[in-house]
């Protein structure tokens, strides 16, 4: 299979863990009535240069203000759409772009010192309520309004694996691996900010690899938000092989960069 559809088939399996998905000749509708602040949620997924786009974007605007959600696109091969971004942003769209990193993992388990001060845990019904308190911290993943619902969805899902760290018995970080076939994703990777800068995130990658490795997957791929986040996991096994041009189209509400910063 081409690199580029592995990529989209695991996204698109974990997008329609917690969205509904409507395949059109164009593209992609993805629709959570229950969640309409959460953006991966609620969007138009558009690959390429639509054939009629003022009809695109007439149906996409019906779809989600018919569900009072906002409209908004999610947009890839940007390079190749400009008429249809400038079009967007005459019928009243703000935008923005910005780079897509996609990383996969070197199947080598990183080796790190052990640190008596950390545990990590699965995510059960005993310590389900410290993970998800961890996550709702954390402003890149737009806090408690979109993350308690959006893990509770997850949680039930046995395809998404949480695990939960503790410094000294303190919750403070947490990761996740979703798992479709034989590959698998690193995803809600964070620590809430007075725990940063002590090494944790390698200590969760490091488990999350054993796991992916006990499990015999593949691949592991990771999105990082931003080129901080991608160093992060360049230093702990995760090589970019693919960088994306994406943009995202939407008539109200946070950019994505915004909602990040």
């Amino acid at each position: 299979m081409d690199l580029r559809k592995q990529i989209e088939e695991l996204d698109f399996a974990l997008l329609q863990s917690f969205s509904n998905k409507e395949d059109l000749e164009w593209g992609v509708l993805f629709s959570n009535e229950h969640q309409p602040d959460y953006y991966d949620a609620n969007h138009a997924h558009v690959s390429k240069q639509p054939d009629y786009p003022e009809k695109v974007i007439d149906e996409v605007i019906s779809f989600y203000r018919a569900l009072s959600i906002t409209p908004r696109f999610y947009l890839y091969d940007i390079e190749h759409m400009a008429s249809f971004i400038a079009l967007l942003k005459e019928k009243g769209f703000q935008f923005e772009d910005f780079s897509q990193p996609i990383q996969l993992w070197n199947q080598e388990v990183i080796q790190l010192p052990l640190n008596k001060d950390v545990t990590i845990e699965k995510v059960t019904t005993k310590n389900k309520h410290d993970a998800s308190w961890v996550e709702c911290q954390i402003k890149e993943f737009g806090g408690r309004v979109v993350r308690e619902k959006a893990f509770e969805t997850e949680f039930n899902d046995p395809r998404y694996s949480h695990y939960l760290l503790k410094y000294k018995g303190s919750p403070c970080s947490t990761a996740c691996l979703f798992v479709h076939g034989n590959q698998g994703r690193v995803e809600s990777v964070a620590t809430i900010e007075e725990y940063r800068g002590k090494g944790l995130i390698g200590l969760l990658l490091q488990h999350v690899q054993k796991e992916a490795q006990n499990l015999q997957l593949d691949k592991l791929w990771v999105h990082p938000i931003n080129e901080r986040v991608e160093n992060v996991y360049s230093r702990n096994g995760f090589k970019t092989i693919l960088t994306l041009q994406c943009g995202h189209a939407f008539q109200d509400g946070k950019s994505i960069k915004g909602v990040q910063s």
